[in-house]
Parts: C-alpha cells; sequence; structure tokens
C-alpha cells in the first residue's frame, strides 16, 4: 500500500511538472491524474489531524506535511485544462463550471492553498504541535475555500 502510493505521488508530481506532457493528456486523464493528488493530500491531511487528535508524532506529521507540500506546489492547475469541466464517460469530476470562468479568483485560491501548505511544512518541521495544529487549520479553510466555491457535492 504505501509503495503504491509513494508510487503514485512521483508520478503525480512527475506528470504535473512535465508541463508539456500534461498538454499530451487527455481531459480524462487530467481528471484522474487531479483527483489522485486531491485524494493523496487528503490522505495525508487525516495521518496529520489523526496525530494531531492522538498521540502526536512529529516526524509522521513533518512527513505528511511535506507531502502535501510537495503535490500543492507540483503544478497541479495544468490538470484544469480544457475539456476537465465535465463528466467524460466513466471519469466523473466534481468541479464546478464556475471555477473555469473566475481563473483569478481560483488564481488567487490556489495560491493561498500553497502558502497554506508551505506553511504547514514548516512549522510542522519545528515538531511543535500546537502551531502545527493551528498551521493545519489554516490548510484546512484554504481547501474549504475553493470547495465552497468550487466543488459540487
Amino acid at each position: 500500500m504505501k509503495r503504491m502510493l509513494a508510487s503514485t505521488a512521483v508520478a503525480l508530481v512527475a506528470v504535473a511538472l512535465a508541463s508539456p506532457a500534461s498538454a499530451d493528456l487527455k481531459p480524462e486523464e487530467q481528471i484522474e491524474i487531479r483527483q489522485a493528488g486531491y485524494e493523496f493530500m487528503g490522505w495525508n491531511m487525516g495521518k496529520i489531524k489523526a496525530s494531531l487528535e492522538g498521540d502526536y508524532n512529529a516526524d509522521q506529521v513533518s512527513a505528511a506535511a511535506n507531502a502535501i507540500a510537495g503535490i500543492a506546489n507540483s503544478g497541479m492547475g495544468a490538470l484544469f485544462g480544457p475539456g476537465t469541466d465535465k463528466d467524460i464517460g466513466e471519469v466523473k469530476t466534481r468541479v464546478k463550471p464556475e471555477l473555469f470562468q473566475n481563473m483569478e479568483d481560483v488564481g488567487q485560491i490556489a495560491r493561498d492553498f500553497v502558502d497554506a501548505a508551505n506553511t504547514l511544512a514548516e512549522v510542522a518541521a519545528d515538531g511543535d504541535a500546537d502551531k502545527t495544529k493551528a498551521a493545519f487549520g489554516d490548510l484546512g479553510n484554504a481547501c474549504k475555500a475553493c470547495h465552497k466555491k468550487y466543488r459540487a457535492d
């Protein structure tokens, strides 16, 4: 399981960073890859939350925060290309069409998310549970900012 998740993360980062490769992806592939990235970040958010609510493990939290920051900084915006605003066959998306009509707002939300992810990684590296909890809350709020506006239920 860990091996598969690590492979997925590496593949996501590699694809997202290679903008010409992103341009060559079919819309359904872009949707699948971006969903995998968000799922991977969500899994790591769950690990951080569990640690903050239980026995705090600074090393595990720092590793999870670094994984989130890595995906956040990978250029996932390239995976919101033309044709990715709707379901394609069996590939479903919850992105609202409004996302593609408000790119300035979306860009600011994305920058805020990346900043929050980077801050969490920096704070978590210091091992202070209280500061990490605050930074984790900020990251959660950054996620919600997009979900509330641009993600269908």
